[in-house]
């Protein structure tokens, strides 16, 4: 049974009759094309099971509530959204230091407690489920709910950050657009009205963080939105080029069931090896990606990007020789 679609049925027709919009079944099938005898069961359904006081108006031909204080009770949730519910808390268990989990075990608390009673023992999903991240920059709890209040409110945040290429600290107003969770890592896309351009932060990098008094009216998507998945990797906004890179027949083996970017193209090579092409705008994280897999891992191009990790190489054989 699909317990979600018949909810937002009943929470719609809930919503028309504290409304006083007189629903009735005709305009609930026509809304969520369903058939009339669909639709009056669901008012059976409202007026049974949930003891809605519902009338029928037969001058304006529809439903109305007789007590207008009303309110439906806590829905239930099928076994399946329960245990989405449940994997998403143990997969984001970490994430800004565990307050998203918190928030989730309170609200799988709360269905627990009523009338759904679940099938998996949520002890189970913590044993059965895990997610491993490394590298990732930690966000503190209170920088988070902060970024997250001001994105869905539309205010301006200025903080300190603080940027490991130049180890400097700068001041920054901005207007929070977007917060991404990349690699683990949370990373707000903002438009800086210091810098007057757009800029991505990292929140763990963020100090001395203050929700300011002032609203933005928000940027049109379309300006800010390529910035956050348009070519490889998480940095954005310039020209996206093709890159092009040949991997060992070993390595292809792996490399054929990854998903490297939705604009990716794959194409095999007689000997097993295989050519994978993706756009890029920055090299920085992409020369990082193509050294891990070492000499599995050749640049076909562009001709700078192959320059650039032919040099890396060089650096290193020089580091090597030393030892």
């Amino acid at each position: 049974m699909q317990v979600l679609p018949q909810l937002e049925r009943l929470v719609w027709f809930h919503d028309q009759a504290k409304s006083e919009c007189r629903p009735n079944a005709s305009r609930l099938a026509d809304r969520f094309e369903v058939s009339t005898k669909t639709a009056q069961r669901d008012i059976t359904c409202l007026r049974d099971r949930f003891q809605a006081p519902l009338e029928y108006d037969p001058c304006r031909k529809g439903y109305y509530y007789t007590d207008e204080i009303f309110e439906l009770p806590c829905l239930p949730a099928g076994q399946q959204e329960i245990l989405c519910l449940l994997l998403a808390r143990r997969l984001l268990d970490q994430t800004a230091s565990g307050f998203i989990s918190r928030e989730l075990k309170l609200l799988t608390d709360k269905i627990f407690s009523g009338a759904c009673k679940p099938r998996v023992d949520p002890e189970i999903i913590n044993e059965a489920f895990s997610a491993t991240w490394s590298g990732y920059s930690a966000t503190q709890e209170m920088t988070f709910r902060q970024i997250a209040w001001a994105l869905l409110h539309h205010r301006r945040v200025a903080f300190d950050y603080h940027s490991p290429q130049t180890d400097a600290v700068t001041q920054r107003i901005t207007e929070p657009h977007h917060l991404q969770h990349y690699m683990a890592s949370w990373v707000l896309t903002a438009w800086c009205r210091s810098r007057k351009a757009w800029r991505k932060f990292y929140l763990a990098r963020m100090h001395n963080l203050k929700t300011m008094e002032q609203h933005f009216i928000p940027r049109p998507v379309e300006q800010w939105h390529p910035l956050v998945e348009d070519a490889f990797g998480l940095f954005q906004g310039n020209r996206a080029i093709p890159v092009t890179l040949r991997f060992t027949p070993f390595r292809s083996r792996w490399i054929r069931q990854q998903h490297w970017h939705s604009r990716q193209e794959i194409s095999e090579n007689a000997d097993g090896s295989l050519e994978l092409t993706l756009p890029v705008c920055d090299f920085r994280e992409i020369k990082m990606k193509i050294l891990q897999f070492g000499a599995d891992c050749e640049v076909i191009a562009p001709e700078e990007l192959r320059n650039e990790i032919r040099s890396e190489i060089e650096k290193m054989t020089k580091i090597y020789k030393q030892t």
